[in-house]
Protein backbone atom coordinates (compact mmCIF):
# COMPACT_ATOMS: atom_id res chain seq x y z
CA UNK A 1 0.00 0.00 0.00
CA UNK A 2 1.47 3.69 -0.88
CA UNK A 3 0.06 6.76 1.03
CA UNK A 4 1.27 9.68 -0.01
CA UNK A 5 1.71 12.79 2.08
CA UNK A 6 1.56 16.23 -0.05
CA UNK A 7 2.08 19.26 1.26
CA UNK A 8 4.23 22.76 -0.21
CA UNK A 9 7.98 21.74 0.70
CA UNK A 10 7.74 18.59 3.06
CA UNK A 11 9.91 19.05 6.13
CA UNK A 12 6.85 18.75 8.77
CA UNK A 13 5.45 16.12 6.70
CA UNK A 14 8.48 14.71 6.83
CA UNK A 15 8.14 14.00 10.86
CA UNK A 16 4.98 13.02 10.65
CA UNK A 17 5.65 10.24 7.95
CA UNK A 18 7.95 8.74 10.10
CA UNK A 19 5.58 8.59 13.16
CA UNK A 20 3.41 6.87 10.47
CA UNK A 21 6.24 4.64 9.48
CA UNK A 22 6.25 3.73 13.18
CA UNK A 23 2.72 2.86 13.54
CA UNK A 24 2.73 0.80 10.51
CA UNK A 25 5.59 -1.35 12.30
CA UNK A 26 3.74 -1.47 15.31
CA UNK A 27 1.16 -2.79 13.72
CA UNK A 28 2.26 -5.17 11.29
CA UNK A 29 1.10 -3.09 8.59
CA UNK A 30 3.08 -3.52 5.01
CA UNK A 31 2.89 0.28 3.91
CA UNK A 32 5.23 2.64 2.17
CA UNK A 33 4.82 6.24 3.55
CA UNK A 34 5.82 9.04 1.63
CA UNK A 35 5.78 12.70 1.40
CA UNK A 36 6.37 15.41 -1.28
CA UNK A 37 5.19 18.68 -2.31
CA UNK A 38 2.64 18.74 -4.66
CA UNK A 39 3.73 19.66 -7.61
CA UNK A 40 5.11 15.95 -8.16
CA UNK A 41 2.09 14.31 -7.38
CA UNK A 42 1.19 13.97 -10.80
CA UNK A 43 4.51 11.77 -11.39
CA UNK A 44 3.54 9.57 -8.44
CA UNK A 45 -0.39 9.23 -8.52
CA UNK A 46 -0.34 5.91 -10.70
CA UNK A 47 1.29 4.37 -7.92
CA UNK A 48 -1.29 6.04 -4.83
CA UNK A 49 -3.74 3.93 -2.76
CA UNK A 50 -4.26 6.99 -0.90
CA UNK A 51 -3.39 10.72 -0.87
CA UNK A 52 -3.36 12.97 2.06
CA UNK A 53 -2.83 16.56 2.25
CA UNK A 54 -1.24 19.02 4.88
CA UNK A 55 -3.70 20.94 6.52
CA UNK A 56 -1.91 24.06 5.49
CA UNK A 57 -2.87 23.44 1.87
CA UNK A 58 -6.42 22.46 2.21
CA UNK A 59 -7.22 24.94 0.13
CA UNK A 60 -5.92 22.56 -2.93
CA UNK A 61 -8.21 19.73 -2.26
CA UNK A 62 -10.10 20.14 -5.27
CA UNK A 63 -7.12 20.68 -7.24
CA UNK A 64 -5.52 17.53 -6.17
CA UNK A 65 -8.70 15.86 -6.61
CA UNK A 66 -8.99 16.50 -10.07
CA UNK A 67 -5.04 15.18 -10.67
CA UNK A 68 -5.92 12.15 -8.90
CA UNK A 69 -8.96 11.77 -10.99
CA UNK A 70 -10.69 9.34 -8.87
CA UNK A 71 -7.55 6.67 -8.52
CA UNK A 72 -7.42 6.36 -5.02
CA UNK A 73 -9.16 8.44 -2.13
CA UNK A 74 -8.12 12.25 -1.09
CA UNK A 75 -8.71 14.02 1.75
CA UNK A 76 -6.80 16.88 4.42
CA UNK A 77 -5.14 15.90 7.44
CA UNK A 78 -6.85 17.03 10.84
CA UNK A 79 -4.73 20.03 12.02
CA UNK A 80 -4.58 19.14 15.57
CA UNK A 81 -3.37 15.13 14.59
CA UNK A 82 -0.59 17.23 12.00
CA UNK A 83 0.20 19.72 14.66
CA UNK A 84 0.68 16.73 17.09
CA UNK A 85 2.22 14.67 14.97
CA UNK A 86 0.23 11.97 15.69
CA UNK A 87 1.26 9.52 13.25
CA UNK A 88 -0.99 6.72 14.68
CA UNK A 89 -4.20 8.37 14.18
CA UNK A 90 -3.07 9.46 10.58
CA UNK A 91 -2.11 6.28 9.66
CA UNK A 92 -5.38 4.92 10.95
CA UNK A 93 -7.65 7.79 8.82
CA UNK A 94 -5.07 6.54 5.80
CA UNK A 95 -6.26 2.46 6.40
CA UNK A 96 -9.92 3.68 6.46
CA UNK A 97 -9.83 5.60 3.38
CA UNK A 98 -8.70 3.20 1.63
CA UNK A 99 -10.72 0.27 3.09
CA UNK A 100 -14.07 2.63 2.50
CA UNK A 101 -12.96 2.92 -1.34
Amino acid sequence: MNIYLVCNAGMSTSILVKKMQEAAAKQNIDATIEAFSVEILDERVDTADCVLLGPQIRHMLGDVKNVVNGKCPVDVIDMRDYGMIRGDKVLAKALKMVEEK
